[in-house]
């Protein structure tokens, strides 16, 4: 589908990041941009941002989570522009909780936003886009999608793939001329592991991080910090609207790991637990720095009594926490008292 002047976009998430990279390319072809967002104070700039490109503007507070919200977005833009072509389904979060033994709200706040978040997008729009004769609609996914490796936000990640794809071929069956697109980003300088700023009261506090976090999440901001300006990602989902083109892939070093990935699928291979990523360090010295943190005083492999991680059910950072603050014991096969942690990991 062509990017006309006159046509009209809808972004999720377009506060900051890909969405406000997203909204700005519709406005520089023309279009009228409808943002949306539940950061409010964020959105209202991202929308006057837009608005000074000279492109008509709606901002809409919308939590994506909330099937009522996003039907609300859909009749507002519809009241303000009177249609809708194009539909990027972009808000995300992440999480470092604890994906195992950690509260199960950070799961529920994951799965609303991506997962539900896209679900309610498609079923909010669509019926307006086959209504108007046409229409694409762009999913935000992620490499994620295609490889696992960060729990809780991969499987939805995996989930909007698999969305995505049988959205597409419905269009195709019906015949409706409905274009869809699932974009798949790797590394993008974006504002993801800041997330929880926008977590919800209604869940609770919010969850500590894992004890892996500590390994984790500075490899993971290095590698976001050196990531792929959002504004080249916007410049790829244009050009597949424009082609048709269903996989929007930004990082060829990613789709070769799937492939190699896929292919030990089909040779029924056990998944490898060490396999090296693109910007993040070799896997085997992550491996090594989460074993050493969880095997020292305080850790979670570090008992008094011997190695071994608790069956208890406990996780990671309460057994941390515990372990630190339990008075010193001398193990009765041991003449030497074991070191105590004396600081939060």
């Amino acid at each position: 589908m062509e990017l006309t002047a006159g046509k009209v976009a809808v972004v999720t998430g377009a506060a900051s990041g890909i969405g406000l990279a997203l909204a700005e390319r519709f406005a520089r072809a023309g279009l009228d941009v409808v943002l949306a967002d539940v950061e409010q104070p964020a959105l209202q700039a991202a929308s006057e941002k837009i608005a000074g490109l000279g492109a008509k503007t709606l901002a809409v507070p919308t939590d994506v989570s909330d099937e009522a919200a996003v039907n609300a977005l859909a009749a507002a833009a519809v009241d303000r522009f009177g249609a809708v072509h194009v539909v990027c389904n972009n808000a995300g979060v992440s999480t470092d909780a604890d994906p195992w033994f950690g509260p199960l709200a950070a799961w529920k706040w994951v799965l609303g936003v991506n997962l539900w978040g896209v679900i309610h997008g498609i079923r909010a729009f669509l019926p307006l886009l086959v209504a108007r004769g046409e229409g694409h609609i762009v999913n935000t996914a992620s490499v994620a999608g295609l490889i696992p490796g960060i729990p809780v936000y991969d499987a939805t990640k995996h989930a909007v793939v698999a969305i995505s794809e049988d959205l597409y071929k419905a269009m195709h069956v019906a015949m409706l001329p409905i274009g869809v697109s699932v974009l798949c980003p790797g590394w993008v300088r974006t504002s993801i592991q800041q997330a929880d700023r926008n977590w919800p009261q209604s869940l609770g506090e919010i969850p500590p991080p894992a004890t892996t976090a500590e390994v984790i999440t500075p490899h993971l901001q290095r590698a976001v910090d050196e990531g792929m300006a959002p504004a080249a990602v916007a410049d790829l989902v244009a050009d597949a609207i424009a082609a048709d083109r269903f996989w929007v892939f930004t990082d060829p070093r990613f789709t070769q790991r799937a492939l190699d990935r896929w292919q030990r699928i089909a040779e029924g291979h056990n998944p490898q637990t060490e396999v090296d990523s693109p910007g993040m360090p070799p896997a085997k010295q992550i491996t090594a720095e989460i074993r050493r943190l969880l095997a020292g005083p305080g850790g979670a492999l570090w008992l008094p009594r011997g190695s071994g991680p608790r069956l208890d059910g406990t996780s990671w950072s309460r057994m941390a926490t515990e372990a630190a603050q339990a008075p010193t014991r001398l193990p009765p096969d041991c003449h030497t008292p074991p070191v105590r942690h004396q600081g939060p990991i």
